[in-house]
């Protein structure tokens, strides 16, 4: 249920408020404010949040920002909609600032668009479930991503030459480690951002896309939003060409004077012009540019930045100005993008806004390697969930800084095998933070073999090799998820309040999920020894030792929920549980174990587990791979299908 709430009708608002339950206020003035209150314990949405999932008692601004580690309270992400666990949300369809102070009663403080009118509100009434729902259909469908894009993602930003990146893949290949894609940043000239660097490092680029493809790995490659103002003392003659031509046909973001607006100086990128992506000739030429790459076979851009516009004298040709453009040069410079790739690739997006779940995948941006970092980044991707966005990253063990411990970079990892995309990266030798962070012995590459190498650990390297196997199990099953999250609007990496709404808050909501039927407690503590998790109502079977081998001890055949137990926990798994009436599946190689190599050999078999005394489903990835298993007393049908074509597949009844 919902409720259109036009705010320069200021006399109809107290009167929806009341229809629907809710106490509340509204006054306007050069800001509106409109005020809620009924109780709640939790709140829910607003994009990505660091600081925590719920964000009672918290102040949330909702502004793009760029924040190198450490967010907190800022979102590279924000989105104007929340949901509370008292069954009312609120989604404001504007690209202005907006501020909310979730008290005891709930305010929110509107902002004027340049045309001096007031956005348009949307109260909604219904579980978590339902107005998340109401927002995607109100925002826009979630775009479905490839298969090949929920394997591995590999990247590190000292990859700087095409030597380097092909004498990583083949160290992967000798160590047998999967790769599924692999992100090159530092490719381009840094002047123009869509030329191959012409000093010499990369000789045959198109060849080299070739042989990664042929491999079964699909290239990504960074980009930035700006027409780059260079270095002192430097310059390159393609980019004047091009700030020359942009500026004389109006292709830039300008002032409200006429002036040409330039990123302050104090900010990355500073004294650079943005394009104006509103506008379909600077859509056509900037992208014309770019059209050489997809026709080489690069399968999407990792579109960095967009955070860019700081002032409200901005000003776009649709007379938008900066009031909006704070927040909608993201949204227009992703859509833009969007719109260039197509459907069969991909983008990797930081910058976002309301409505990010059309423009897949969203990643965490910029984390340094420790522990409450890592909190951090858990807490992002849930709230991004319960913000629509179903696609969401983070760099394992994070991006800059000391080298991650062991024991947090398996931690990180073993949280990345549940996650819709799994990636690790790291910030480049010697670049802007290389003064603050040192890297170890001159290369931070986060590669497993990197730091195995320096932790001088060979077993490291044997258990994070079981854990990049064991997401390639998964892939079916991540698959059928993707696709049944695009289809209900739901995110892959599930909040618990979606499944089971009537569940009061606890503190185990900040950290557990639900992919499909399992529900995932990771590990995000330096030393745990014991995790105190909480089971929603029904049974739940442990499902550790399946996966990760005897890493725990699993003493009942299950546990009843709506309780909180403490579980003992090894380091090398984390706890994991599959509900009754539930399945997961895994591709594994035939009689083999979780955790052992299924990719780029001949014989695999399907395993599905299912648990309890009766089940069904209907799986589909929307490309011709089916399965359709029930269960009941003592029998098990499952049909399973890839391209029309009938697979055996092997079923374990857990009861």
């Amino acid at each position: 249920m919902s409720w259109e709430l036009d705010f320069e009708r200021e006399e109809t608002i107290e009167d929806i408020l009341r229809q629907a339950g809710l106490c509340g206020s509204f006054q306007k003035g050069e800001e509106a404010v409109l005020k809620l209150k009924k109780a709640y314990s939790a709140v829910y949405g607003l994009g990505e949040r660091f600081n925590g999932v719920n964000q009672k008692g918290k102040q949330v601004h909702g502004e793009v920002v760029e924040k190198f580690c450490h967010q907190g309270v800022i979102s590279y992400c924000p989105v104007q909609f929340f949901m509370t666990d008292a069954g009312f949300g609120f989604f404001t369809d504007t690209r202005t600032v907006v501020d909310y102070a979730f008290e005891e009663e709930i305010t929110i403080t509107l902002r004027k668009d340049h045309e001096g009118k007031f956005p348009k509100g949307v109260l909604l009434i219904g579980t978590i479930s339902e107005m998340l729902q109401e927002y995607v259909r109100r925002t826009g469908a979630v775009r479905r991503i490839p298969r090949w894009s929920l394997g591995i993602w590999m990247s590190a930003n000292r990859w700087h030459t095409e030597k380097e990146v092909l004498e990583q893949v083949e160290r992967a290949e000798k160590l047998e480690f999967p790769g599924s894609v692999l992100v090159v940043e530092a490719w381009s000239d840094e002047a123009t951002f869509y030329r191959f660097n012409e000093h010499g490092e990369w000789p045959h680029p198109e060849e080299m896309v070739r042989t990664l493809k042929e491999k079964g790995i699909h290239t990504v490659l960074w980009q930035i939003p700006v027409l780059k103002k260079m270095e002192e003392g430097k310059s390159h003659p393609v980019l004047e060409e091009d700030i020359e031509y942009a500026v004389k046909h109006d292709l830039c973001v300008k002032n409200q004077d006429g002036s040409l607006y330039r990123i302050p100086e104090d900010h990355w990128f500073g004294g650079s012009l943005l394009p104006d992506f509103s506008r379909k000739e600077t859509r056509d030429w900037w992208f014309s540019k770019r059209q050489y790459l997809l026709d080489m076979g690069v399968d999407g851009f990792k579109t960095d930045g967009g955070e860019f516009v700081l002032t409200d004298e901005a000003a776009v040709e649709d007379g938008r100005t900066g009031k909006e453009l704070r927040n909608a040069f993201a949204e227009d410079y992703i859509r833009a993008y969007e719109e260039f790739v197509g459907p069969e690739r991909v983008l990797f997006s930081r910058a976002g806004y309301t409505g990010q779940q059309r423009f897949p995948i969203q990643w965490a941006g910029d984390q340094q390697s420790e522990w409450s970092e890592l909190r951090g980044v858990l807490s992002a991707g849930l709230s991004a969930g319960l913000s629509g966005i179903t696609y969401w990253s983070f760099d394992i063990g994070g991006f800059a800084g000391p080298l991650p411990t062991a024991e947090l970079y398996e931690r990180a990892t073993q949280l990345a095998v549940f996650m819709p995309v799994m990636q690790w990266h790291s910030e480049p030798v010697g670049g802007q933070f290389a003064e603050l962070m040192p890297s170890a012995g001159g290369i931070n590459d986060r590669s497993p073999w990197n730091l195995a190498r320096i932790y001088g650990d060979a077993e490291f390297l044997k258990n994070i090799r079981k854990l990049h196997n064991l997401r390639m199990n998964f892939l079916s099953y991540l698959a059928w998820e993707a696709e049944r999250s695009a289809e209900g609007s739901i995110p892959m990496a599930r909040h618990l309040a979606l499944d089971y709404p009537e569940e009061p808050y606890n503190e185990c909501f900040e950290r557990e999920f639900l992919l499909g039927d399992l529900l995932i407690c990771p590990v995000v503590e330096e030393g745990m020894k014991e995790i105190t998790v909480y089971l929603p109502k029904g049974k739940w079977y442990p499902v550790s030792s399946v996966l990760f081998g005897n890493v725990q001890e699993e003493k009942e055949v299950f546990y009843e929920g709506s309780t909180f137990y403490v579980l003992p926990v090894k380091e090398h798994g984390i706890p994991v549980f599959l509900r009754e009436g539930g399945m997961f599946a895994l591709e594994l190689p035939k009689n083999g174990k979780p955790g052992e190599r299924s990719w780029n050999i001949q014989e695999t078999e399907l395993c599905i587990w299912v648990a309890g005394e009766k089940g069904e489903r209907n799986c589909s990835d929307g490309n011709g791979e089916t399965l359709h298993i029930s269960w009941g007393t003592e029998d098990i049908q499952a049909v399973y299908r890839k391209k029309n074509t009938e697979k055996d597949c092997k079923k374990i009844w857990l009861k």
